[in-house]
């Protein structure tokens, strides 16, 4: 059937607004690239989060030195189910590769959780449960509601849960008091003048928007082609997180490194690698025996202080193009790594 109004620039959209709301039409592509970038990094961490599991529980870890059980899916809860809830819903079980049985959802209405329960995905609403069963847990809740989710939360969170908050307004530093919690990320999404920024108006759904990988490069958290950028500190904090997975299952210090690596390794070309002094000062490297695991590393310090690891990737050029082709062949596998 041929859309017969297809042509007719009288009833688009745009036809009915004004010269001052057009304008503004800007914030309509914002709007739908934080959404797709921020659905599209919380996948990738997750990916990166799944790969690294399934190497330390591989047939040839030590079972005597890693964490019990021969499930090798990370359990991912999301708190809220408004819109960016959703949104991150359908990213993961696209783009994640985390079993629907491995995502649970806690939700003040979880009957609007319908279709997510016809694929598998537990709803409930009870936050502490949620975060006492949780590897990685995304805050999808109003600032509005956020003291009372943090007192729900406060004493049901493991050290080892990493907390993920899309909440706005509310800054890592000031989570990490409510929570009492140190290993939270928050991505910091600031805006970038460039030609290209238009480029979202295309993310009309989700689910399609994902394949595409012209929005997969825009999205990229190492470069600014599509006007949005989260920075090195998300990067780095990133890195951090999987550093400290490793610390929680009691790996040492060079089997880590070796695991990060190949974790990257197998989706990128380039020939740079982390070692010792990319996470750590050099007094510590110096002190760190490669049988003992990496000191705990706060998420909240990574995000707010110069860090070896910051420098480091500051420096890498090499380095950053690793991550990025990483990045784009993990959610796009037909992208062509140049």
């Amino acid at each position: 059937m041929v859309d017969v109004s297809g042509d007719l620039g009288s009833v688009s959209f745009e036809a009915e607004l004004t010269d001052e709301e057009k304008d503004l039409l800007h914030l309509r592509a914002r709007s739908a690239g934080l959404t797709f970038c921020g659905c599209a990094h919380a996948a990738f961490l997750c990916k990166l989060a799944q790969s690294l599991r399934c190497v330390i529980n591989g047939p040839t870890a030590d079972r005597g030195s890693l964490a019990s059980g021969d499930d090798r899916d990370i359990c991912v809860g999301i708190l809220g189910m408004g819109h960016m809830g959703k949104q991150l819903l359908l990213a993961l079980l696209e783009k994640s590769g985390i079993k629907p049985s491995h995502i649970k959802i806690s939700s003040r209405r979880p009957e609007s959780a319908v279709e997510s329960i016809k694929k598998g995905v537990e709803c409930f609403f009870d936050n502490g449960r949620l975060a006492a069963w949780a590897d990685i847990l995304f805050l999808c809740c109003l600032p509005s509601d956020l003291h009372k989710v943090c007192a729900d939360l406060h004493s049901h969170l493991s050290k080892h849960c990493l907390v993920y908050s899309f909440t706005s307004g509310v800054p890592v530093t000031r989570l990490a008091q409510l929570l009492g919690h140190n290993f939270i990320l928050k991505p910091q999404y600031d805006f970038v003048a460039c030609g290209t920024a238009d480029v979202w108006l295309s993310c009309t759904h989700l689910t399609t928007a994902l394949t595409d990988p012209l929005l997969i490069e825009a999205s990229c958290p190492l470069t600014t082609s599509g006007g949005i950028s989260v920075g090195l500190n998300w990067v780095s904090a990133v890195l951090y997180s999987l550093l400290n997975i490793c610390t929680s299952t009691g790996l040492g210090s060079s089997d880590a490194l070796s695991l990060i690596n190949t974790v990257l390794k197998e989706k990128s070309p380039h020939a740079v690698e982390f070692d010792a002094l990319s996470f750590i000062s050099a007094s510590q490297a110096a002190s760190l025996c490669t049988e003992e695991p990496f000191p705990w590393i706060s998420l909240t310090d990574a995000q707010t202080k110069e860090t070896p690891l910051l420098c480091f990737l500051s420096s890498s050029t090499s380095m950053q193009q690793r991550i990025s082709a990483a990045y784009k062949s993990m959610l796009c596998p037909t992208h062509q790594i140049i």
